[in-house]
């Protein structure tokens, strides 16, 4: 195992391990101030635009607030009042662009968590179901390639009232699980970002981006997802 796996379990086992075992509430200051890097990866529903929010402002708060030691990083920046979190959101972009690019930014940023919400940017004339449950597959396999020890988090995307465009979502969102589920992989994780998610509460104007409740309620998931895993 090379020194950069090395590392990466060291630091799995700090926030998986280490707080079971000790018995008490784990905070960023029981341990080493190394920080665990998260990489935020997908659309826009990730990189947050004008007159919409991103997840990753409310879920960094979060983690934060519970004491993991947690630095985003990516290729990209969002600054929102004054905090800039970087990741590899790519507005307008589509899980098969994301999947052409994984090679080189995970290269440059081996996170040791991957949160990946990619599936919107087609419409369901084109039939996308295929063709981004294949893109999928190539980002986990390359990340996974790169550090078996990488923690992957997939979502379920969350659904949206702009139809007939993304119709295709719930079929998608089921073989997402499939997929995950079909991998066998402890290091993969499904999550569900469509559950209690309601479109005509949690979004914009455009019925697909996230407002700032919409933001928040992506976060807890996100935040719930990795909490259970630590446990």
């Amino acid at each position: 195992m090379n020194k950069q796996f090395q590392t990466s379990c060291y630091w799995f086992f700090l926030l998986f391990f280490l707080p079971a075992c000790a018995g008490s509430s784990w905070s960023a200051k029981t341990t080493s101030p190394q920080k665990i890097t998260i990489l935020g990866l997908g659309d826009s529903i990730t990189e947050g635009g004008p007159g919409f929010d991103s997840y990753l402002f409310p879920l960094d708060s979060m983690l934060k607030a519970a004491g993991y030691p947690v630095v985003f990083t990516g290729p990209r920046q969002t600054t929102r009042n004054n905090k800039t979190l970087h990741h590899a959101g790519f507005s307008g972009k589509t899980a098969e662009y994301i999947a052409k690019q994984i090679d080189s930014i995970y290269t440059a940023f081996p996170a040791d968590i991957v949160l990946l919400h990619s599936g919107h940017n087609h419409f369901a004339e084109e039939q996308p179901v295929k063709g981004i449950i294949a893109a999928q597959n190539k980002i986990i396999d390359v990340i996974t390639q790169k550090n078996p020890d990488a923690i992957i988090f997939v979502a379920a995307v969350i659904t949206s009232g702009k139809l007939p465009k993304y119709s295709y979502i719930p079929r998608l969102n089921r073989e997402i699980k499939n997929m995950v589920i079909s991998r066998r992989n402890s290091r993969i994780i499904f999550v569900n970002q469509q559950k209690d998610w309601d479109w005509t509460r949690y979004t914009i104007s455009d019925n697909v981006h996230p407002n700032a409740a919409g933001a928040i309620h992506i976060a807890k998931n996100w935040f719930t997802a990795i909490k259970k895993h630590k446990n």
